[in-house]
Order: structure tokens, then C-alpha cells, then sequence
């Protein structure tokens, strides 16, 4: 995806933040002004997005021999304690309307809402390709969020010019903390596993070792280590033992394991050390001990 949509999103944001902030005090709305500090907490969001995109396009150098493609997975990580922290202040800010319930103008809440729906749709629908990303999927999922949250405001707004029923506005101001809390923790899951080394979601230590034992030669398999570089980048290190041989046949066997990995688990940088059958093992095992060819 290009980066420069993620910079457009960010002048729609600003311009929304701005107009949501006057349309809630104007309309004495906590759901409205919660709104727009959700909002606003997209700018640094959509930022740090578009600043990341552009370092995960910069190749691998002298200091950061993988490149830079955990650049999104750290920027989803910090975006995603920002809004953890944000959420939990929404959901502060409600609970006080509730004690202390205040009249809201609910014209203002449904055009200011309207007009927001208007821009977090368009930037959701602008985000959808990026969805496998996990640093663009963190900004897809908090404007889906947004989305919906200016739904429910307009359906709120609705209700309450029917039945004066004021403490729905600080209900729907706790419902968008609760949803914006939950989005959240899954992208902090997600990001922090991945920067914590954490083998790719699908993918298992010991169907790995096996698949490359059935490469001919490959007598045992230990020190498998698995994990991913953000994004669809994957990396694969571990020992092989094979028959005392001539440097060409071990070549061969080598390709073939990068072959048969790539093809059946998506890794693509692998790694493999190359020791001769009959040795000692002396290093630790991933696995609880080193797979052997029956």
C-alpha cells in the first residue's frame, strides 16, 4: 500500500477531531468528545503508521542486517498501548457522566456524527487491502471501531431526542471505551509475540523438523528455532545431521530444505548448520529432544 494514504487519513482525522470537539461541547455530548479524543489519538497512531511503512521499505544494512520490517510491528505495539491507556480514560470520563447526567443537544450529535462516519468509512475502506499487515491492521481495526462508534452515536442521538433518556450518551461513551479496549489488547498480544522472537501463528517447531527429515540424507534435526521478522517474514535456524559426504552433495541438501520450507511453511530465510552423523549433540534442544529419522 501506498504510504501517502495513510498521510491523507491523518489530514481527514485532524479535521475531524476539530469538528467533533465542536460539535460535543456545543452539544454537551461526553459520547462526542470521547469520540474525538478517540480520534485524535489516531493522529501519532497514523503517524507512527506512515513513518513505519516507509523504514519497512528501506533495505538491510550494516546495523540492521534484517532490514526494518518490524518497523509496523512496533509502531502496532505502541499504538496499541496507547489505546489501552485511552480506552481505560474513556471509560473514566463515562462513569462520571453517569453519577452526574447533562442534557445534550442531539442535532449536533447526529450531523457531527454523520459527518464523521463519513470520513472513518472512508479511511476503513482505504486500509482493507493493508488488512494482513499487522501495523496497518492496528489503524484498520481502530477506524472500523470508529465506524461504529459514530453509529451507535447517531442511534443514541435518535433515542434520546424521543425519550429524554439522557444517560444513554454516557453509556454509548463507555461502550466505545470497552470496544476500543478490546481491539487493543489482541493487537498488543499479537505485536508483543512477535517482537518477543514468538514462532508465526500456524506454524509448529516439530511439523518443521519432520518435513525436513524427509529431505534424503537428513538423519536428525535439533536446535530448531523458529520466528518472524514482521509482516509474511519469516526465519528458520537450526542443525542437521547428515552421512560424512563431499561439500557439493551437502549443498544440495541444504537447497533442498530452503526449497521445502518456503514451499510448505512460508519461510523464506533459513539458516541451517550442517553436522556430520555419529557426533555428540551439545547443544540445547528447542524440542524435547532431537528429532531422528525412524
Amino acid at each position: 500500500m501506498n504510504p501517502g494514504v495513510l498521510g491523507w487519513a491523518m489530514v481527514a482525522t485532524l479535521g475531524l477531531v476539530v469538528a467533533e470537539v465542536f460539535g460535543g461541547f456545543l452539544g454537551r455530548s461526553v459520547a462526542l468528545l470521547n469520540d474525538a479524543v478517540h480520534n485524535l489519538s489516531d493522529v501519532p497512531a497514523l503517524g507512527i503508521s506512515w513513518l513505519a511503512m516507509r523504514w519497512a521499505q528501506r533495505p538491510a544494512d550494516a546495523d540492521k542486517t534484517y532490514g526494518y520490517h518490524r518497523a509496523g510491528t512496533l509502531a502496532a505495539f505502541t499504538n496499541a498501548i496507547l489505546l489501552v491507556i485511552l480506552s481505560l480514560w474513556l471509560g473514566y470520563e463515562a462513569i462520571e457522566r453517569l453519577r452526574a447526567p447533562v442534557e445534550v443537544v442531539e442535532s449536533w450529535m447526529i450531523w457531527t456524527s454523520l459527518g464523521a462516519l463519513l470520513v472513518n468509512g472512508g479511511i476503513t475502506l482505504a486500509l482493507v487491502r493493508g488488512h494482513s499487515d499487522l501495523n496497518l491492521r492496528s489503524i484498520l481495526v481502530h477506524n472500523f471501531g470508529d465506524a461504529l462508534s459514530n453509529v451507535a452515536i447517531i442511534i443514541g442521538a435518535i433515542i434520546m431526542r424521543s425519550t429524554q433518556i439522557e444517560w444513554i450518551d454516557p453509556v454509548l461513551g463507555l461502550a466505545i471505551g470497552l470496544l476500543v479496549l478490546y481491539s487493543s489488547i489482541g493487537i498488543l498480544r499479537e505485536s508483543s509475540h512477535i517482537l518477543l522472537e514468538g514462532r508465526p501463528h500456524g506454524t509448529r517447531v516439530e511439523e518443521v523438523a519432520r518435513a525436513i527429515l524427509t529431505i534424503e540424507h537428513v538423519q536428525e534435526v535439533h536446535d530448531v528455532h523458529i520466528w518472524s521478522l514482521g509482516g509474511a517474514h519469516n526465519a528458520l535456524s537450526c542443525h542437521a545431521r547428515v552421512p560424512d559426504m563431499h561439500m557439493d552433495e551437502c549443498e544440495k541438501i541444504l537447497t533442498a530444505i530452503q526449497k521445502k520450507v518456503a514451499a510448505d511453511f512460508g519461510i523464506e530465510h533459513v539458516t541451517v548448520q550442517i553436522e556430520r552423523a555419529g557426533l555428540p549433540a551439545t547443544s540445547g534442544y528447542v524440542m524435547p529432544e532431537p528429532l531422528r529419522k525412524v
